[in-house]
């Protein structure tokens, strides 16, 4: 599940939103693109509940169904910032209608998978339509709605999207699952792209195209290097540190990463512009909004089959048993401008990496014998706050004294290393948990527990990392404002 982020500003603020429009014409063109913003929000949960189900049709082992999650998030992290740059390019209606397309193209063979390897290829074709719709929503309202009260509220409704979609794919997934089957977690994305891309140049106005250049070498070395990080610590989970394979692999990325900073150092329009990470504020924002993900994605995933092959739950009430946590994660959300006017940025963010370590050290603690009240009851609602009080004013430090030219490549740059970030961190826990339970002996259930709790620790010992960086190396005015 991705943790709420500001979206992607638009790059370029020049543009101008149509005279008058007529107000039914807004509340369409509202309608189409938070529809289409929210299908990426709800495709980033919604196959988690049915995990275990893709499990055992399509055959994957515990450690190699992480690449189901993983396929996605790679192209969708990897290649938000090029997307984002054709936008601006061939125009964001356009380059939006295309995703939706790509996205309802490619769920719909994911949904009629037959074996392993056909999945994971449809989910990475579903982050590559996801890149290419995410930056160009928020720029669609920019250029669509006027100044004043109509863009505020649209920007309100906007904004609360990624988090319902979030939340609403874990109870979406479960409802599928039960009551259909796990295709249909993919297959219900088809209708809905083929009526955004319908429904686009009719209720939405296209934005002015600008002159640039695609930085494709940028692109496919950063996303080939941490696919191929990625692979090798998955790999490693399997077939252990010795593996010629794997070694192979963590060769390959460091090569593929040093090659993608090197081009980026030298490209005229780069990927991603290095120098904003000059800030200190800044950079430690980026590294923190890293680390953060890297250990919650791996407790998602885990809470995922635990709840289903430990506590054995349906994928429906498994849905559920997220609620707490969603409910905790919106509270602090609305009370969070407030909260950072008043007591700025930093306070918030250390008391809520605190309490996320707690939660991870929570998890560690559980045991087979433990039920969802005793075990993850707690543990979730510490998620909940803790992720809510994190992330807002991560934000805030890393968009704070931005120069106007500079937003959108570094609200572009913040979604990506979150994305990256989560999956890296994912591989790492699996890596860990196959580490462990390799020549285990007991039960499945005890095995799971025991190898997911181990996976747990080491993301509190991760969420630790991140409070180290933003307690000495974030700096920050007490206020940032809301």
């Amino acid at each position: 599940m991705s943790a709420p982020s500001s979206p992607s500003a638009p790059s370029t603020t020049a543009d101008t939103p149509p005279d008058s429009p007529h107000p039914a014409r807004l509340g369409s063109a509202l309608l189409v693109i938070v529809t289409a913003y929210m299908m990426v929000g709800v495709d980033s949960t919604v196959v988690n509940v049915a995990l275990p189900d893709i499990q055992r049709g399509l055959g994957f082992s515990r450690t190699g169904l992480s690449w189901v999650l993983n396929a996605y998030t790679l192209a969708f992290g990897g290649l938000l910032l090029l997307g984002g740059r054709v936008g601006d390019v061939v125009g964001r209606r356009r380059t939006l209608g295309a995703g939706a397309l790509l996205f309802a193209l490619s769920s719909l063979l994911g949904g009629v998978a037959a074996e392993g390897g056909w999945l994971l290829a449809a989910r990475a074709l579903q982050g590559v339509g996801a890149a290419l719709i995410a930056p160009s929503t928020l720029a669609l309202i920019t250029t669509n709605f006027p100044q004043g009260p109509r863009r505020h509220r649209a920007l309100s409704v906007y904004s609360s999207m990624a988090g319902i979609g979030g939340s609403a794919g874990l109870v979406l997934g479960g409802m599928l699952t039960s009551w259909a089957s796990w295709r249909w977690a993919l297959l219900i994305n088809v209708p809905i792209g083929i009526a955004l891309f319908v429904a686009l140049p009719r209720f939405v106005a296209e934005t002015p195209r600008h002159a640039g250049r695609f930085d494709v070498a940028g692109a496919l070395t950063g996303t080939a290097g941490m696919t191929s990080l990625v692979y090798a610590f998955i790999r490693v989970s399997e077939e252990g540190w010795t593996d010629t394979q794997s070694l192979l692999g963590f060769g390959c990325a460091v090569a593929l990463l040093f090659g993608f900073a090197l081009i980026e150092s030298r490209a005229g329009q780069p990927i991603m512009p290095l120098g904003l990470f000059g800030d200190r504020d800044r950079a430690g924002g980026y590294l923190t909004i890293m680390l953060l993900p890297a250990g919650m994605f791996g407790a998602f995933y885990f809470l995922t089959l635990i709840c289903q092959q430990v506590l054995e739950y349906s994928p429906l009430r498994a849905g559920f048993a997220f609620l707490p946590m969603t409910l905790a994660m919106f509270t602090m959300v609305r009370l969070l401008p407030r909260l950072l006017a008043r007591l700025g940025a930093k306070p918030l963010l250390l008391t809520g990496i605190t309490l996320l370590v707690v939660a991870g050290g929570w998890l560690w603690r559980l045991r087979p014998g433990d039920g969802y009240v005793t075990g993850l009851l707690g543990p979730l609602l510490l998620l909940g706050v803790g992720v809510g009080l994190s992330f807002m004013p991560l934000n805030a430090t890393i968009l704070a004294r931005i120069e106007p030219r500079e937003a959108g490549a570094a609200s572009g740059l913040l979604q990506t290393l979150q994305w990256l970030g989560g999956t890296l961190g994912l591989a790492v826990l699996v890596t860990v948990y196959g580490t462990v339970t390799r020549h285990a002996s007991g039960t499945p259930a005890e095995i799971l527990t025991h190898g997911a709790s181990r996976a747990f620790g080491i993301g509190s010992l991760v969420a630790v990392a991140a409070l180290l960086v933003a307690g000495f190396v974030i700096t920050g005015p007490r206020r940032h404002g809301a």
